[in-house]
């Protein structure tokens, strides 16, 4: 039975295009990687040229010149070497009139000279590259700090921390290999390029330039094979990196449930993909340093030989036979350097892409130009029709309208989902309302700077989150410059001071990461006392004891009120018993305000708020 001709026509055409849309899209990616790295080289100038540093480009020119001389020092030192090794055997006619010994001293100086031009072109050049990096590493760290809450939502803390790492590095790496390796190497070929055609004979150029060209050729493209592997060696790198980093964070969740080994084996899976990709790159490294030696050591024989034939010939001294061989060497040691140096920048490029990337993400609020400051007069906060979504397809809060008076406490309640926590991530301005507006004693939050709107609100909330330092400096970071005496008086108004003296090392106790070392009350006690110490107008407080044990609960409850005195409050509560003293209860439901007024009042109502406390008390 005969086969259809046709049959595979549609599957040929299928693989056709398949390769072609391949092939498009790695045309595509290696320009989107060229354009890349165009940006990241043009983002990197500035550092080293800027127009406000004169001493920086000064700097820089010098380290330049100390580069051009240790390169012209080193390209004459054969000639010495030559005229020694002349001299020695009484053939030719020395370029500089000595002796053998001198030449052989004059040989080692030039060496040594040398090797100091290229130590001073560093030492010149480090202050630059230093502040060049300590000034990509300020930039990215404040540019985080700037980014919005959403972004920290929904980003890797692990990942992120990587990809500041390598930037920085790539930065450094860059400066160091692009400026003294590649551009040094590069003068130091052209010129050892024009004494062979001119003491020698054209032919060795070509010989030469042949070997580079090859040797450039099959470096390069080992290495753009090397570089795709390094790059699945980072992916899953960071995929390892983030997931212990998370474990460790949740390290009491993991004992809880004896995950254990089943947080090993995940990270074991990461770490196997970065085992395979490491195996690869050790046997890729192998090729390419074979590969490398035979087209180097081809290129030495050839011109070896033709400089021997010149020798045997009378053409040549057995000086210039030795002066081929020193450069021919000279010239080896810094291409065998060449695949690492390559794979390298690349490697720099991709990471200080990924580090530009991340400077050029938005800010998703930012202050208008020449925003005033906020001036808090009274403390009187308004949310007038505020509407609001963390999707669009995800309405939160709609139409909500609250108003909390200077000196009066605010409770918001209502079930899981219904906005309360919303509210004070609009009031600190995490985010931006959608519609309607939210002010402070008249201001548009979003018409002031968010330094000064920070500074007026102080929050307790629900988890109070410690830095891995001591007692004392957690409290004490409420208000930047706060004395001991000021710490201590806000650890007693807080009712932790007690506590804390107790301690055998009193507030120099520190505290774990993430105050672990605590228990959630002694931590909300040294959140409220950090709160205290800023001193804010207005205090929100998002379920700052709703994970606390009832007695736990009253003990906390007295200090909030102690510290709500004389300043607006605004409570987001879960538990209603904690809030019956407020002068106003706000009730939302599904994003709308549905009862508002005081404790008795709502009560009377028997409405939504009236159902909610008769389930909690009927609960507790």
């Amino acid at each position: 039975m005969s086969a259809d001709p046709t049959a595979a026509t549609p599957k040929t055409t299928t693989n056709a295009a398949s390769v072609k849309q391949a092939t498009t899209e790695q045309e595509i990616a290696a320009e989107q990687e060229r354009q890349s790295s165009m940006r990241v080289l043009r983002n990197v100038v500035p550092y080293l040229w800027p127009k406000d540093l004169p001493w920086v480009r000064k700097r820089v020119v010098w380290a330049m010149v100390a580069l051009v001389l240790s390169k012209v020092v080193t390209v004459a030192t054969p000639f010495f070497y030559r005229d020694a090794v002349d001299a020695l055997a009484g053939e030719g006619v020395p370029m500089f009139a000595l002796g053998a010994i001198s030449l052989t001293i004059v040989y080692g100086l030039a060496r040594m000279m040398g090797i100091g031009f290229a130590q001073l072109r560093d030492a010149v050049f480090a202050r630059v590259a230093q502040r060049a990096l300590r000034m990509l590493a300020l930039e990215t760290f404040n540019h985080i700090h700037r980014l919005s809450m959403r972004y920290h939502i929904t980003r890797k803390t692990g990942g992120l921390s990587r990809i500041i790492e390598r930037g920085v590095k790539g930065v450094d790496f860059l400066l160091r290999f692009l400026l003294f390796s590649i551009g040094p190497l590069i003068l130091e070929l052209i010129m050892v390029g024009v004494i062979l055609t001119i003491l020698f004979d054209v032919t060795y150029l070509l010989v030469v330039a042949i070997t580079i060209a090859f040797y450039v050729w099959f470096t390069f493209a080992v290495t753009e094979y090397r570089v795709k592997l390094r790059r699945q060696m980072n992916d899953q790198d960071t995929d390892a990196n983030q997931k212990a980093i998370d474990s460790l964070l949740n390290y009491e969740t993991v004992k809880y449930f004896g995950a254990e080994a089943r947080e090993a084996g995940r990270y074991d899976v990461a770490m196997a993909g970065y085992e395979i990709a490491a195996i690869k790159t050790n046997y890729s490294l192998a090729f390419l340093n074979f590969g490398q030696a035979v087209i180097i050591t081809a290129g030495l024989v050839g011109v070896m030989v033709m400089a021997a034939i010149g020798v045997q010939n009378g053409t040549l001294t057995v000086g210039d036979f030795v002066m081929v061989n020193a450069y021919m060497i000279q010239i080896t040691v810094p291409l065998n350097f060449l695949g690492t140096v390559y794979r390298e920048i690349r490697q720099a490029l991709v990471d200080m892409g990924q580090m530009f990337d991340l400077l050029e993400q938005p800010a998703e609020i930012n202050d208008k130009p020449d925003a005033p400051e906020l001036k808090v007069t009274g403390g009187q906060v308004r949310l007038n029709d505020v509407h609001f979504g963390y999707n669009e397809d995800r309405k939160i809060l709609s139409g909500v309208n609250i108003t909390a008076e200077p000196g009066q406490m605010v409770a918001i309640v209502g079930s899981t989902g219904s906005g309360k926590s919303t509210i004070g991530r609009l009031l600190f301005r995490f985010y931006d309302v959608q519609g309607g507006s939210l002010t402070i004693d008249g201001q548009d939050v979003r018409d002031v700077t968010q330094n000064s709107l920070h500074r007026q609100i102080g929050v307790v909330p629900q988890d109070t989150v410690l830095f891995n330092d001591t007692i004392g400096y957690n409290i004490a970071y409420g208000r930047d410059g706060a004395t001991q005496a000021d710490v201590e008086a806000a650890a007693k108004a807080a009712q932790i001071h007690d506590f804390i003296a107790a301690l055998p090392d009193g507030y120099e106790t520190s505290v774990g990461e993430r105050g672990l070392k605590l228990s959630g009350g002694e931590k909300q006690r040294v959140g409220i006392a950090r709160t205290l110490l800023k001193d804010p107008p207005i205090l929100l407080l998002d379920e700052a004891t709703s994970a606390l044990d009832s007695e736990t609960e009253r003990e906390i409850q007295e200090a909030l009120h102690q510290a709500g005195k004389g300043r607006t409050v605004i409570t987001i509560a879960h538990r209603l018993s904690t809030i019956a003293d407020a002068d106003t209860i706000i009730v939302l439901e599904k994003g709308e305000v549905v009862e508002q007024g005081t404790h008795d009042a709502l009560l009377a109502q028997e409405g939504r708020y009236a159902q909610l406390w008769h389930r909690q008390q009927a609960e507790e």
